[in-house]
């Protein structure tokens, strides 16, 4: 499968990116501004490119392609959320970069309390554990699985080889370098990712014909973008319809399209906007305008996941179907014809392995490493930058900041192995991408809430916040614990009817929106049953408190432009809600 070229071709990569590594670790790395934030002296094109790198990880490669492969364009929603980077870049920056802050939480203590910052630094914690750490060692042993199946240490079979790889290899450049570290190699390996992908995407149609067969074999269904939000039948009155006695409210058995339509925008504005595992790179820019202009560039290559994931995944099913690769055939298609849902995350690596001709696979590969290595140098360093800076260093004030970037390197390797030991819950799971998306779903609403509307509304306070963020967690940890059984335990259900039942078959979404609605309530009326904030102490922190000089100077930070580059994405977007109309 792999031929000497393409072990050639991988060696260079990593000759590459440890090259540029070591350039990085060389430089003055002693206090917690350089190892966490870089020096705050990222230029745009790297904060960009470090943003797509972060985002573009295990979840996309594994869990999107999956997704393409027995859902066509579904998902693509998420994708074209491009436009949350805008407002990352338009709304948000201009706080974040006032602040000077460290973290989101850091954020959440000048905006409200001491105590909502150390919450918000827990949950986020939570979520990298049972996210994007363990996501991303699980989908580095897919990797491994389907390239070097044979591959076998003692009782450690390809799998868990090539996850304890990915952990290693990322790790090394990770906790030596910070930071800067993390965001130049990111964008060294954008660019692998991205011509990887395309070579994917091209040797892929060449295989099966064009793309004309492609729009033949996978048809309508898996072409329409539209049907999650306006179901068959509905397209003038916006309700549900109702079939054999029920509300149907779902597309491909699946995903339904109110939830699609007001949940997937809060997880959307939640993870690019409040997420510190994606704002830390802005943190890290110079001034408000290099922060703006790397969220619009992440924003342009936050487009083509589409063409680069959801169509090989697409062109995966479609050389299944056709019998055009008897080895994708075999590997994907049930003995009732149908794809088999926990074989498809395995679709573009399977691509690799059959349509790529050496060298070019020995690229591929590289790619796909360096979106998992990405993927995880991110959040470890967003792990170690919240643990250290939230909790050690609240605990110890007067530590050195030798000290700090120690501490922040032995919280990574924690985070690891607390991740190693969720991988069985992934496992257990319909999908990568619809664990991922179920687990977002219930840990991003309150965070939402409390960024959003207290930069808007400048009466909710420090009480307010609390509540909403440990009710809203609360009702997360609940779902989750519900699930979590299910999931692990093959023959496990709760009786039918049962409190646990309904609430374990809620769709995850409806959950989400009912965290949502919980959340905002709680913050509002908790806020306006205690004492109003000081105004004066959180100026320049919402709308509302801002002082003319921060609104000049803000104003003074963007040109035209940043305002052209902006409406092509919103543009591009529309052109694909267009075309994939089925």
């Amino acid at each position: 499968m792999m031929e000497a070229i393409d072990w050639v071709m991988i060696a260079l990569y990593f000759g590459l990116l440890l090259g540029l590594a070591w350039w990085v670790i060389s430089k003055n790395q002693d206090t917690a501004d350089d190892y966490f934030l870089a020096g705050r002296n990222l230029s745009w094109w790297v904060v960009g490119a470090s943003i797509f790198a972060s985002n573009i990880g295990s979840e996309h490669l594994v869990g999107l392609a999956g997704s393409g492969t027995t859902d066509g364009v579904a998902m693509a929603h998420y994708e074209l959320h491009a436009w949350c980077l805008l407002v990352l870049g338009w709304v948000l920056v201009p706080f974040y970069m006032r602040s000077q802050v460290f973290t989101m939480p850091e954020f959440l203590e000048r905006r409200y309390s001491p105590s909502c910052r150390w919450v918000l630094s827990l949950i986020s914690l939570v979520a990298y554990v049972v996210t994007k750490i363990a996501v991303g060692i699980f989908a580095g042993g897919i990797v491994f699985s389907v390239l070097l199946p044979e591959m076998r240490l003692g009782p450690l079979d390809s799998f868990w080889i090539g996850s304890i790889l990915v952990i290693l290899l990322t790790g090394a450049y990770t906790v030596l370098g910070g930071l800067r570290a993390v965001a130049y190699t990111e964008a060294l390996q954008t660019l692998i990712l991205i011509l990887g992908s395309i070579l994917v995407t091209y040797f892929g149609l060449k295989a099966l014909g064009g793309w004309g067969e492609l729009r033949e074999v996978c048809g309508s269904e898996m072409f329409n973008l539209w049907k999650p939000l306006v179901p068959e039948g509905v397209e003038a009155t916006w309700a549900p319809v109702k079939e054999e006695g029920r509300m149907a409210w779902y597309f491909n058995d699946n995903y339904p399209w109110l939830s699609m339509l007001f949940c997937a925008p809060v997880i959307g504005l939640w993870y690019w906007c409040t997420d510190q595992y994606i704002v830390q790179r802005t943190l890290g820019a110079p001034s408000e305008t290099e922060a703006r202009r790397g969220s619009i560039f992440a924003a342009m290559l936050k487009l083509l996941p589409v063409f680069i994931f959801i169509i090989p995944g697409m062109i995966c099913f479609a050389l299944a179907k056709t019998g055009a690769s008897e080895s994708i055939q075999q590997v994907l298609i049930g003995e009732d014809g149908k794809v088999i849902r926990d074989e498809a995350q395995k679709a573009f690596p399977l691509l690799v392995a059959t349509v790529l001709p050496a060298g070019v696979r020995g690229i591929v590969v590289a790619g796909l490493l360096a979106a998992l290595m990405s993927s995880l140098a991110g959040v470890f360093n967003a792990s170690a930058t919240l643990f250290t800076m939230d909790f050690y260093s609240a605990l110890r004030p007067g530590v050195s900041q030798q000290r700090l970037v120690w501490i922040g390197r032995v919280a990574t390797a924690v985070m690891v192995l607390i991740g190693l030991a969720w991988i069985p819950v992934i496992q257990g799971g319909r999908g990568l991408y619809d664990y991922l998306q179920g687990v977002q779903a219930y840990l991003a609403p309150p965070i939402f809430v409390v960024f959003f509307m207290g930069i808007f509304w400048k009466r909710l306070n420090g009480p307010g916040c609390l509540a909403a963020l440990i009710v809203g967690f609360a009702m997360g940890l609940i779902r989750l614990g519900i699930d979590t059984p299910v999931k692990l335990l093959e023959d496990f259900n709760y009786a039918e009817g049962s409190f646990l039942w309904i609430m374990n078959n809620m769709f995850f979404q409806y959950y989400s929106m009912l965290i949502l609605l919980v959340s905002g309530i709680v913050m509002v009326v908790v806020s306006y049953a205690t004492k109003q904030p000081d105004y004066e102490r959180i100026s320049g922190l919402t709308f509302g408190t801002m002082t003319a000089d921060q609104r000049s100077a803000s104003r003074g930070s963007w040109s035209k432009i940043d305002v052209i580059a902006s409406s092509s994405v919103l543009v591009a977007i529309l052109v694909a809600y267009l075309y994939f109309r089925g």
